[in-house]
């Protein structure tokens, strides 16, 4: 199982006095992050895509180039491109740039996107969602294929021969499907025969079951072998010394932003005892000491019938920087291990 971070760059008021930090000193904290998290041996880091004022993630490209060179062996990745948003070769191009900064340890995961900001920002509507997906997918797996591409479609200008430049170090890039809870999301990728990247940000690992399954039958009845069919969970998580002090640091962050996003959507606002639950053995949050949080990771890939790749979003305890940088540390040297040896 590999073992990462996904981070969306959250930029968080003091809970104390309402003051936010500079957006340059919270990058600057991002990057180390990724730093440590090299230095202890996770496998990858992912940066995330919003068009918000509460994340500084618009261009993930530029702030992985920046990680990979300060970087050696983690591989870096998107998480996840708003791909329905974006030009398919623009992406390419930046992707295959950062795999050259990085000597080949770039990936991306590409989805639609939870929030819809990025749509009337560059023009888009959102009633085209998922023609735009599929459409800006098939372009995207194209130019992996060949470099002087001939291509038409509905929503971008043809390519007729055109060369796309450059072209990355490996021989292919990996693309990952980034999902939430949509049924025809996992068919598609497991038809297309590409590794699943399935966010679980609240409920229960055991509800997400079905889908995974439709996931490789769809990939099975599409000649893809079971090797090729793997599955990944993107979980909110965070490791403290205890389940209390991994509480302590991650809630805050948690609460506040889940009130705001909340609020724009109708929820109530969350409870501690919610987030208690959550964090508990039956909730999806991998929030806890190490032993917790590793049983908790082994127990969720047996329940999903196999996980290759967990990654945590724990950019919502950004409050607390120090605190940050010793859960990545927990996460490698204490939680990685156990992980790793119950393969």
């Amino acid at each position: 199982m590999e073992i990462g971070i996904d981070s969306f760059a959250a930029i968080l008021p003091d809970p104390m006095t309402g003051k936010l930090p500079s957006a340059t000193e919270r990058m600057a904290d991002l990057i180390d992050e990724v730093v440590v998290a090299d230095r202890v041996g996770l496998d990858v880091f992912g940066i995330g895509e919003h068009h918000r004022g509460e994340f500084l993630d618009s261009a993930p490209a530029v702030i992985l180039a920046a990680a990979a060179a300060r970087t050696k062996r983690i591989r870096l990745t998107s998480a996840v491109t708003v791909l329905s948003a974006a030009d398919p070769v623009r992406v390419f191009q930046e992707f295959a740039t950062l795999d050259l900064i990085s000597a080949g340890r770039a990936e991306l995961v590409v989805g639609r996107g939870s929030f819809v900001e990025a749509y009337p920002l560059f023009g888009l509507d959102t009633r085209d969602y998922d023609d735009l997906f599929a459409e800006k997918l098939d372009l995207l797996l194209a130019l992996g294929e060949t470099t002087n591409i001939t291509w038409e479609g509905r929503f971008r200008s043809a390519l007729k021969g055109q060369g796309v430049f450059p072209r990355p170090h490996q021989p292919q890039l990996p693309i990952w499907i980034g999902v939430g809870g949509t049924p025809q999301s996992f068919a598609r990728a497991g038809a297309l025969g590409l590794p699943l990247m399935v966010a679980i940000i609240g409920g229960s690992f055991e509800r997400f079951r079905p889908l995974v399954d439709l996931y490789r039958e769809a990939g099975k009845r599409a000649g893809h072998s079971a090797e090729t069919l793997k599955v990944g969970v993107h979980a909110m998580g965070f490791v403290g010394e205890t389940d209390t002090a991994a509480g302590d640091a991650f809630f805050p962050g948690w609460a506040h932003l889940t009130t705001k996003i909340g609020r724009e959507r109708g929820w109530s606002p969350p409870s501690r005892q919610q987030f208690e639950a959550m964090a508990g053995p039956e909730g999806a949050f991998l929030v806890g000491a190490p032993d917790t949080v590793a049983a908790k990771m082994l127990r969720a890939s047996e329940t999903l019938g196999g996980v290759s790749r967990i990654t945590f979003q724990m950019s919502t305890a950004a409050l607390d920087t120090a605190a940050m940088k010793r859960s990545i540390e927990l996460l490698g040297a204490d939680v990685a291990p156990i992980a790793r040896a119950a393969r």
